[in-house]
């Protein structure tokens, strides 16, 4: 007992021993520049995209365990890497940005199980050029007296980029270069040009658009350069350095007889350029005669007498602007002449008058889009000037008519009869606009008042058929499901007629040759289904016709309707037979084929299976393709007859077509399966040929066909040949037709007889011989293994004479295949097989079922 207790004891401080010998594994350190090991000195542009592998943690374990790295931040920062606890991959999951974060800091670990070692590391992010410049401090605004030198500075602008080297620097200069204004390209300090000067009369404010380029840089792998760009808006400042500047000449003034003394006035004759800051100015005139007189400071001139006083009907006055100096002395002057007239009094404006006395107003109602050159009869304007010569004439215009109308005359003296003709028809349009609203604008031609009238023009436009309806769309696109029943909403069509009341209304019809099966509701749109309609994808998946939108008067337009059957799994898998009998050949398959109606996937996608099998472990189907084999573990006869409790040699299936529609169909059919071996068909090509066909007997009937068009053409170009040879020997040719009378035809019995025992050769070429009945074959009847023979030949048809129109009777040649007795004992390497006998009968079967089907002679 207390032996095992020590050995306890032993074995736990062993254990201890152990686990204190463990070392930590550790990193590599591979230096500066190097993508794997401790990340020390690493470093990473921050255009590095996110999702790169960035670096590969790389280190070892002294006693070989396995090792798992890890890599954790703080909290309170960014978890911009992932790595591969495995293989140490570290990945960028979060972009980089230096101008925000130039450092990054990181513990990375590594650990062989027990051990945990860890290690913090700072990755610097490399600059990229991802930083435009920016102008700070803006809006720039700056004010400049309009007499500063050329060559001073005026303004300083100041762009920053964040990035640093070539990224960061910034230069400036201007967009516009004919400028009068120049930036310095480093200090961003605008001056202006050498020879440039400011002139507030000319232009108050200057637009100075200044562009800040950096240096250029790597971004992504590419070059790339950034740039910014700001307004300095200069205002230039106004400085007295003009004299005053008479606008508006040449001036007119006019006195009309009704004038009252000290009363008309001239509008302000004069201005100062230099507006800002003028300095005061007053008016002097002379060469009045003490007639008029003028306001100092404003410059207006006031006549002094009544009209009937002045003895002359012009008078030439000259006005005199006198600009004052701060100190008090006159400085810079300018004179003007203003010429007065005495005329009569203007006094009667244009006047518009209706069929009751003056209007202003005048209506109408009309239809829309009249004849071009249309006159509105509707409207009964007169317009009148009492005055009398100059002062009568005056012009007429249209204004907000926007070209629809125009108007006659154009020019009157005194008075006309006001006409209004249509001048563009297809902008007076009702469902654009129901009212139309202008002004007929009269206003004198010849007087200084220019004295005007208007009248307002309101036409009330009535709705016509002028517009046809219009679908949403010219084609309409729509899916029903082919068991939809009959009366099913399809998809509805859309038509607009702009226009009113029953023109407006919009009738639907549909037509083509797609349309039977489907109705259209007159006035809704809505295309339905019949309700007789039986819809079917696979006899037609899809419909085209036309709908047609009407209205009342016959207007139409017509747009496409296309609709697919979306298809219904509603047929199953069909095989061509229920009960199919296939031959198969030891390593070869034998497919089995099922037709699924339904006219889309999935529903006409078939799998096979074998439902029932006795025994269930002979046979393999893919599903997919229907091909059945043996399984792999039976590669002979003997092995397939050993597992078979009646050593057949035929073999019965359940198999079943699925179709992979929701709901799925199936069907099953029994398919019988002979089976032979690749040294049986080597033996006998006419064998290999009958198995080869057995399945498709229409492949003989061609192979026959083909043979006799072959002989067929030979025996054509043979006679041809001989028929132009025998032409070309002849060298008198008869002149006249003699007919002969053709004796009676011999009977033909040496003839059949001759193909009798031309047949009878040619079938001893072909016997099939018999090999010995096999061990595991069943076979019902233990006599003679030689088949028996064949039926002798029929008896030749008779030949009796023809009394009436001879008819052509094709001649026959019957054979058999009998076996031919040898003289060599039996060898069972070359001997047939029972097979080609089922063969050949069982090819003779299918070929009269297939004969019967298909008549092809």
């Amino acid at each position: 007992m207390r032996r095992g207790w020590w050995a306890a004891l032993a074995l736990g401080l062993l254990r201890l021993c152990l686990v204190q010998a463990n070392f930590a594994p550790h990193f590599f350190d591979n230096g500066v520049g190097s993508t794997n090991g401790n990340m020390a000195l690493f470093s990473l542009s921050e255009d590095t995209p996110v999702g790169s592998h960035v670096y590969t943690l790389n280190g070892t374990d002294p006693e070989g365990d396995p090792i798992s790295y890890h890599i954790s931040f703080d909290p309170s920062t960014r978890s911009v890497f992932s790595v591969d606890p495995t293989f140490g991959n570290i990945t960028l999951v979060e972009e980089l940005d230096r101008e925000r974060e130039d450092e990054i800091e990181a513990i990375i670990s590594i650990s062989d199980g027990l051990n945990l070692v860890t290690e913090k590391v700072v990755i610097l992010v490399t600059d990229a050029n991802d930083e435009a410049p920016r102008f700070i401090q803006e809006p720039y605004i700056v004010l400049v007296p309009e007499d500063i030198p050329a060559g001073s500075s005026i303004f300083k602008v100041h762009a920053v980029d964040r990035d640093t080297g070539s990224g960061g620097s910034v230069t400036y200069f201007l967009q516009n270069l004919h400028s009068p204004f120049a930036v310095d390209r480093h200090s961003g300090v605008l001056r202006l040009q050498s020879g440039a000067t400011l002139d507030y009369e000319r232009s108050r404010t200057h637009y100075i658009t200044v562009v800040a380029k950096d240096g250029g840089g790597r971004l992504h792998g590419a070059d790339v350069v950034f740039s910014a760009t700001t307004t300095v808006t200069v205002n230039v400042e106004d400085v007295q350095d003009m004299a005053p500047v008479f606008v508006g000449t040449p001036y007119y003034g006019y006195v009309y007889e009704d004038t009252l003394p000290v009363g008309g006035c001239a509008p302000q004759p004069a201005s100062l350029p230099d507006a800002s800051c003028p300095d005061p100015w007053c008016f002097s005139v002379t060469g009045s005669d003490g007639a008029f007189e003028i306001n100092e400071m404003s410059g207006d001139i006031s006549v002094m007498q009544s009209p009937a006083q002045l003895q002359r009907e012009v008078y030439e006055l000259h006005v005199q602007v006198t600009e004052i100096s701060p100190v008090g002395s006159p400085a810079a002057q300018a004179i003007v002449p203003v010429t007065i007239r005495i005329v009569d009094l203007n006094n009667h404006p244009p006047t518009f008058y209706g069929e009751s006395g003056p209007q202003n107003r005048f209506e109408l109602s009309m239809n829309e889009h009249p004849p071009q050159g249309e006159i509105l009869r509707g409207l009964k304007i007169t317009v009148n000037d009492s005055d009398q010569g100059a002062n009568a004439k005056f012009n007429l215009q249209l204004v907000g008519a926007r070209g629809i109308f125009r108007v006659v005359p154009q020019t009157v003296l005194n008075e006309a009869q006001v006409t209004i003709i249509v001048e563009n028809s297809a902008a007076i349009d009702f469902e654009k606009s129901k009212v139309l609203t202008f002004k007929l604008l009269a206003v004198e031609v010849n007087t200084p008042e220019k004295f005007s009238s208007t009248a307002d023009v309101v036409i009330q436009l009535l709705d016509t058929n002028d517009n046809i309806p219009k679908f949403n769309s010219h084609y309409y696109v729509a899916r029903i499901p082919e068991n939809a029943p009959g009366g099913s909403s399809v998809v509805a069509v859309t038509a607009v007629d702009p226009d009113t009341g029953h023109w407006g209304e919009v009738k639907y019809s549909i037509y083509g040759t797609g349309a039977d099966l489907f109705l259209i509701h007159p006035s809704t749109g809505l295309i339905y289904t019949q309700p007789w309609a039986s819809l079917d994808a696979e006899a037609t998946a899809r419909y085209n016709f036309f709908v047609k939108a009407e209205d009342m008067e016959g207007k139409y337009s017509i747009a496409e309707v296309f609709i697919t059957l979306s298809d219904v799994n509603d047929h199953c898998p069909q095989f061509g037979n229920s009960i199919q009998k296939k031959t198969m050949v030891l390593g070869a398959p034998v497919k089995i084929e099922a037709i699924d109606e339904d006219a889309e996937e999935p529903n006409n996608l078939v799998d096979y299976s074998i439902t029932h099998a006795e025994p269930a472990n002979v046979f393999d189907i893919d599903a997919h393709t229907g091909e059945i084999w043996l399984k792999n573990s039976i590669r002979s006869l003997d092995a397939l007859h050993n597992i078979t409790p009646g050593r057949d040699c035929i073999w019965s299936l359940e198999v079943q077509a699925k179709d992979r529609g929701s709901p799925s169909f199936s069907t099953t059919a029994l398919l019988k399966i002979d089976i032979t071996d690749a040294e049986t068909l080597s033996r006998s090509p006419m064998a290999a040929f009958l198995i080869q066909t057995k399945d498709n007997p229409m492949k003989a009937v061609g192979l026959l066909v083909g043979t006799m068009a072959t002989v067929v053409a030979i025996t054509v170009l043979i006679s041809t040949a001989t028929f132009w040879r025998n032409k070309k020997s002849n060298k008198v040719l008869p002149v006249r037709r003699v007919v002969r009378k053709r004796s009676a035809p011999a009977p033909r019995t040496i003839r059949i007889e001759w193909l009798k025992s031309k047949s009878a050769k040619a079938a001893t070429k072909f016997v099939l011989k018999e090999k010995p009945p096999n061990e595991n074959c069943n076979n019902n009847s233990p006599e003679s293994s030689l088949p028996p023979r064949a039926p002798a030949l029929p008896p030749p048809p008779s030949m009796a004479p023809s009394t009436g129109a001879a008819h052509w009777t094709v001649p026959t040649v019957s054979g058999s295949l009998t076996p031919q007795q040898s003289q060599l004992p039996p060898n069972p390497k070359t001997m047939g097989s029972p097979v080609q006998s089922t063969l050949i009968s069982e090819l003779k079967q299918k070929f009269e079922k297939s004969m019967h089907s298909k008549a092809y002679f």
